[in-house]
């Protein structure tokens, strides 16, 4: 699909410049691509395979340059940037945390002090969410650890199941959105955008969403109201506190650094690396052992999303040399429309690409192609770097193609329908959306913060 649309994309602007009295248009060769990367995908070729050869294959009928000439040296500039380390950094921090049981530490924590509001413990699947995503960056890692300390607590009880799925897909998400998110470094690294400035403006819109997110389970507690459990005494809730110590040091480190200019985000999480495994050692689960499957999950994930990053970087050249994006913004922005209706199209494209894309991928391929457009209407780079984001993350609990969704499908005790999990994660999937339309009728959201800090 990605490779379709780019080439629909590459059709569409060719035909644009044969109309506008450019050069002849190889319209037989575009649809012989289209044909072939059609066969690709319905083989289930990985996507970073087809992202390179897609490039090769465009860069042979429409350019004159050996691809031999440039290869190398386009692969070797996202390879060595300095800021992208800070993914698997990330990553690593998040395994060691998840292996070192500090995440379950977290969620008891939480679950002393929101149990008795409506909804019980479907708070404390969002706010357990919210924290780890702080310190996670990522929405697989953070649904994935998350869902595993949480799912045995809801084991024969009276929730809805379908809530506890849906809250969980939901919250799980956010790891992208809530800073350090990983997807804000690679929009970064693409659009040349500051990382630091993504983060702080990325604030304001995380407090939104979670708030929303609350709202949708007080609104299904106060309809279904359940069991509430006796009251703790206040020394029992304050003694729990002591399990949010480890999470709370850790976003202290990672985010304060960083808001407070002392660290880069990829000095950061090294910093956070080095706290994890601290903490880790105070628990006694720092071992060998320990360490060694931590950075074997780390250097799986690192090397999945590192050819995924190559193969786009291949393509985006490929695309940039022969004029597609450059085409694209000059069309689209002398359409007879306002910004905002062609700002509007871009976010319905976005939001119909995540019921079959998967969210990292439609970012990478995207944003090279989608970004001139936008920064020639006149928006704000940081501010649609948020919102990108934003539709990422409902990517990732869109049916029938959403990520978070089928890691917790996988993960279920008793298994059951994936339509539980589609139907739970529906009443928050509209919380997101009505999030994306705050933030469009009111930009301020993410730049207030932005303007503060400088």
């Amino acid at each position: 699909m990605i490779a379709i649309l780019f080439l629909l994309v590459l059709l569409g602007v060719t035909v644009f410049a044969a109309a506008s009295g450019g050069p002849a248009v190889p319209i037989a060769e575009i649809l012989g691509l289209i044909a072939v990367f059609t066969v690709f995908f319905g083989a289930g070729v990985h996507v970073s395979v087809v992202l390179g050869l897609l490039a090769l294959l465009t860069g042979f009928i429409f350019s004159d340059r050996p691809f031999w000439l440039f290869a190398g040296e386009t692969f070797w500039g996202p390879s060595s940037n300095f800021v992208l380390i800070a993914v698997p950094l990330f990553l690593l921090m998040g395994e060691i945390l998840l292996r070192a049981g500090l995440s379950d530490r977290l969620y008891k924590a939480l679950n002393v002090w929101l149990n008795r509001l409506p909804g019980g413990l479907l708070h404390t699947n969002i706010a357990s969410c919210a924290l780890f995503s702080a310190i996670s960056g990522s929405s697989v890692a953070t649904a994935a650890t998350m869902g595993s300390v949480a799912l045995p607590y809801f084991r024969d009880s009276q929730y809805s199941q379908r809530m506890v799925l849906g809250s969980l897909a939901a919250g799980g998400a956010m790891g992208n959105l809530i800073p350090p998110g990983i997807t804000f470094i690679v929009y970064g690294l693409i659009t040349e955008t500051s990382v630091g400035d993504l983060y702080v403006a990325a604030l304001l819109p995380s407090v939104l969403v979670t708030a929303l997110f609350v709202g949708v389970i007080v609104w299904h507690g106060i309809r279904h109201p359940l069991d509430r459990p006796p009251p703790l005494p206040l020394s029992v809730k304050l003694r729990s506190l002591t399990g949010l110590i480890p999470t709370v040091a850790l976003i202290v480190m990672v985010l304060g650094s960083i808001y407070g200019g002392y660290a880069t985000p990829t000095e950061a999480a090294a910093l956070g690396v080095a706290g994890a495994a601290l903490f880790a050692a105070i628990e006694g689960r720092l071992t060998f052992r320990m360490l060694n499957a931590s950075a074997e999950a780390t250097a799986r994930n690192t090397a999945l999303l590192g050819l995924i990053i190559l193969g786009a970087y291949l393509l985006n050249y490929i695309l940039t040399q022969i004029n597609v994006p450059q085409a694209m913004a000059q069309m689209i922005s002398h359409l007879p429309v306002p910004p905002w209706a062609i700002m509007l199209a871009i976010i319905g494209m976005y939001f119909a690409l995540g019921t079959f894309m998967e969210g990292f991928s439609m970012i990478i391929t995207t944003v090279p192609v989608v970004f001139p457009i936008v920064v020639a209407l006149g928006y704000d780079p940081v501010w649609f770097g948020v919102v990108v984001t934003m539709l990422v993350e409902i990517a990732q609990i869109s049916p029938p193609d959403g990520t978070v969704m089928y890691v917790l499908q996988g993960m279920r005790p008793k298994g059951g329908p994936i339509t539980d999990v589609f139907a739970g994660v529906m009443p928050f999937l509209l919380a997101y959306l009505v999030a994306v339309g705050l933030l469009l009728l009111v930009p301020g959201i993410a730049l207030w913060p932005l303007q503060f800090m400088r």
